[in-house]
Order: structure tokens, then C-alpha cells, then sequence
């Protein structure tokens, strides 16, 4: 009983304390400016997309509230859709391509051979060139008549190609350029996941008589998978926005066969001055973005629960 009187004694004491005030915490001063600059730069300019994405907005004249009439519009836009369809061929080709040749040179230079360092040196100086520099020189190596990709194909005794200036050709002519400019890094990151592989299983398998492709296949590629995840995303996710090097070298043509949503964007916004319709794409242009990013993530997840990493 005289333990349940002293809990009792003190609960009562405790309930007689004056509760102390609120104070803000000690590390507002640090944080305040950073959450400034974030509601400055990142959160209003899309609460304001969103606004103007429901208005039809042309410069120089009035605002008037429209719903979601610019929304409605696109799927009956012919050059929207084309920009999309664009945008995902462009997309799969510069994600696919870079990813087969960067394992490919991932595996070569894992090989210990002579002047390995200086060709590694070598190969990944494409990926540090800036994008408006790189497509001045392949718009010159493109050239029908004086370009030296037309000549290289004359010496295999293959016919020459318009490349970018043609409608059936223009996208994968750009998405050379892509694949030239970013394969080393997925060889980057795939020899990153080479070089950390553990050396039993490859000495097993030797044992049991297993070839190089063999050990390639059963060993190395599932073990890398979660590199080539990781190499997947960044690249889907850097072409889907590709722009820089579209517009240095078409603009979007020949007509508007490399007109990429980005492209459409910007032609819509700066040279139409439609800014309530040019809105409601890039609202559109980044959920594709987030669907394409949360579908790499889903299927990563998957892959981690089917045992790929095993």
C-alpha cells in the first residue's frame, strides 16, 4: 500500500508542474535559408506550372481559366503524339546500345594487357566533351557530300547515307551520337561491379571446365545485374530529357522527324508563346518521367526478389 501511496503522491506532483513553453528549436536559423531557396526554386515554379498549365495564357494577352482543356487537347495534338513516339524510340535505343557496349568494354578492360590505363584514359573522354561541342563535330561527320562518315562507309564498299538529313534515319543517326558520347559510363559502372565480384565462383567453374562465355553468362552478368539496373536508370532517365545535342543538330528535323518532347516544349513555349498549353506538356513530359523511373524501380525490386543478385 505504501508503494501505491509514493506513485500516487508523485503523479499528483508531477501533474502540479507548470508545463513549459514552446520554444522554436535551436536549428531553425540553419534550416530556414535552405527551405527558402527550396519553396523559391523548386516548389513555387511548379505550383505555378500547375496554375498556368489550367489557363490559356498566350503572351501579351490576358489569362483565362480553361481546366483541363490544355490536358484534353494533347492526345488529339498529331505532333504531341509524334513528339512521344519519338521520345520513347530515341529513349530505348540510347538506353540499350550503351548498355550492350559498355558491358562489352567493361569485360575487355577487366582484362589486365598492356597500355590498359591509357586506353581506359581514352575511352571515356566522350563522356566529359560538352553536349553543343560534340554535335557541332558529328553534324560535320553527318555531312552527305563532305562528311567522313560517308567516306568510311566507301571504303567498305557500302552507299552513302543522308543520316540526320533524313526522315528515316535521323533518329538513329542521334542516337549514335548518344551511344558515342555515353557508353563509357556504363563501362564506368559495370567495371565498378566487375572489379568487386568475388573470384571463387570464376575458379569453380574453371575447375568444372566452363568456357569464357559460360562463365560470362552464369557468373559474371547475373552478379553485375544490379549495375546494369543502376546504368539503365541513369540513361533512361538523362535521354528521355535529351535536348542539348536534338536541337544543336536538327532542331527537330528534318520537319519534325526528331522532334522529341522536350523539342515540342520548347517550340511551343518560345516560338509559339503558348505558355497555358506549353505547361500542361511539361507537366505530362515529367509524369512519363516519374512512370519511366518508378518502372525501373519496380523492376529492379523484382529482380532483387527473384534472386538475380543471388
Amino acid at each position: 500500500m505504501s508503494t501505491i501511496t509514493q506513485q500516487a503522491a508523485s503523479a499528483a506532483q508531477d501533474s502540479t508542474v507548470p508545463a513549459q513553453p514552446w520554444r522554436p528549436p535551436s536549428y531553425w536559423p540553419f534550416v530556414l535559408p535552405a527551405l527558402i531557396v527550396v519553396l523559391g526554386v523548386i516548389i513555387f515554379p511548379w505550383l505555378f506550372t500547375i496554375w498556368m498549365s489550367f489557363q490559356e495564357w498566350k503572351v501579351g494577352s490576358p489569362t483565362t481559366f480553361v481546366g483541363f482543356a490544355n490536358y484534353l487537347r494533347l492526345p488529339a495534338d498529331p505532333r504531341f503524339v509524334e513528339a512521344v513516339g519519338h521520345t520513347l524510340s530515341y529513349t530505348a535505343l540510347s538506353v540499350v546500345l550503351p548498355l550492350v557496349l559498355g558491358t562489352f568494354a567493361a569485360v575487355i578492360f577487366h582484362i589486365k594487357f598492356p597500355g590498359r590505363g591509357i586506353l581506359r584514359a581514352l575511352f571515356i573522354m566522350p563522356m566529359m566533351a560538352t553536349p553543343v561541342a560534340i554535335a557541332l563535330v558529328w553534324t560535320m561527320m553527318f555531312h552527305p557530300q563532305l562528311g567522313v562518315l560517308n567516306y568510311l562507309l566507301s571504303l567498305v564498299g557500302l552507299p552513302p547515307q543522308l543520316w540526320v538529313f533524313h526522315p528515316g534515319t535521323v533518329i538513329p543517326s542521334l542516337v549514335l551520337v548518344e551511344t558515342w558520347q555515353w557508353t563509357p559510363l556504363v563501362m564506368l559502372i559495370v567495371l565498378g561491379g566487375i572489379a568487386a565480384l568475388p573470384t571463387e565462383p570464376y575458379e569453380s567453374a574453371q575447375i568444372d571446365g566452363a568456357t569464357t562465355w559460360q562463365m560470362f553468362r552464369y557468373i559474371t552478368l547475373p552478379l553485375i545485374m544490379p549495375f546494369l539496373f543502376i546504368a539503365a536508370m541513369i540513361r533512361a532517365i538523362d535521354a528521355v530529357k535529351s535536348f542539348d545535342i536534338i536541337f544543336a543538330i536538327t532542331q527537330g528535323g528534318p520537319g519534325t522527324a526528331s522532334e522529341t518532347i522536350n523539342l515540342y516544349l520548347y517550340s511551343v513555349a518560345f516560338v509559339y508563346y503558348d505558355l497555358g498549353y506549353a505547361s500542361a506538356i511539361a507537366l505530362v513530359f515529367f509524369a512519363l518521367i516519374v512512370a519511366l523511373t518508378a518502372a525501373l524501380l519496380i523492376l529492379r525490386r523484382r529482380a532483387q526478389w527473384t534472386g538475380i543478385d543471388a
